[in-house]
């Protein structure tokens, strides 16, 4: 049984989606939620659907029964919450027999010691307890997501530029399909326990290289603009953010400036058995919705 944790989420869908492309029986596949008012799409493929909540430890012991491998997707609640509630999924885990724990770690030059390291430090920290654990484990750190590049960019990026303080860092940006794919081969096939993986494109972009592209895939010359970082933030307030995801989504634009994303190795070719989809090809692709 794969059991895969915030499955109602985009990346836990994705992974689900990506083992029954894989052929692996829906009832082999358990989705845990915290609603089961959310789970009818898993309930209409045959998925098993697993009550639990991150911090409910008892609630953790009695979805995980005879569970053999699982996917620990990152907590998105408050970042104080995140490593006490990933601690509490390894310990049931360990306590149910639960073979081979996959986590979804954070790929960055050095967790510990980054510009925003209070946001991501509790990666590291889960990181370091599976280890310690010695419960057979895969740590797959995910760059950042290119589905969020649109969003990250500012507002009609079509009739007003790219628009983000990010100077000229680069990120390895990578779809969050191609990092499910990555996942269901790790979660399928033998050899990846006690691996770390970096699950990142080939290639990084700058924003001003992000403008670029979208300029080549709309024929329409786009601008890369970087305003001051209180009125990127403030953007976000005005479109319905609070001022505290603002802030937040601001220090990653802060950490991309300062090149903490350049991590120069991606894992993905090896796992997939091919190159990712290109940051041009997929912007086309989402920028034609």
């Amino acid at each position: 049984m794969i059991l895969i944790t915030g499955a109602t989420g985009n990346l836990g869908k994705a992974t689900i989606n990506s083992l029954l492309n894989k052929g692996i029986p829906a009832n082999n596949i358990a989705a845990l939620v915290r609603d089961e008012s959310k789970s009818d799409e898993f309930k209409s493929k045959g998925i098993q659907v697993r009550l639990g909540d991150y911090q409910n430890f008892e609630s953790l012991t009695s979805a995980f029964k005879d569970v053999d491998k699982l996917l620990l997707i990152s907590s998105s609640s408050e970042i104080v919450h995140r490593f006490e509630q990933h601690k509490n999924v390894i310990d049931a885990a360990k306590e149910t027999g639960v073979s081979h724990i996959v986590y979804t770690s954070f790929a960055m030059k050095d967790l510990r010691r980054s510009s925003m390291v209070e946001d991501v430090q509790y990666h590291a920290e889960t990181s370091d307890y599976l280890k310690q654990l010695a419960i057979p484990y895969t740590l797959m750190a995910n760059t950042m997501y290119a589905d969020m590049i649109p969003m990250l960019s500012g507002n009609n990026i079509l009739e007003v530029g790219v628009s983000i303080p990010a100077g000229e860092g680069k990120v390895p940006f990578l779809p969050i399909q191609e990092m499910a794919e990555a996942l269901a081969v790790v979660l399928t096939t033998a050899g990846h326990q006690d691996k770390e993986y970096v699950i990142a494109a080939d290639t990084a972009f700058s924003f001003a290289e992000i403008a670029e592209l979208i300029s080549d895939i709309l024929d329409k010359r786009v601008t890369y603009k970087q305003p001051e970082v209180d009125a990127y933030i403030a953007q976000f307030v005005q479109n319905g953010f609070s001022e505290e995801d603002a802030a937040y989504l601001a220090r990653y634009t802060q950490a991309i400036a300062k090149g903490e994303f350049g991590t120069n190795k991606s894992d993905v070719k090896d796992l997939l058995g091919r190159s990712p989809i290109s940051l041009k090809d997929f912007l086309g692709t989402i920028l034609s919705k």
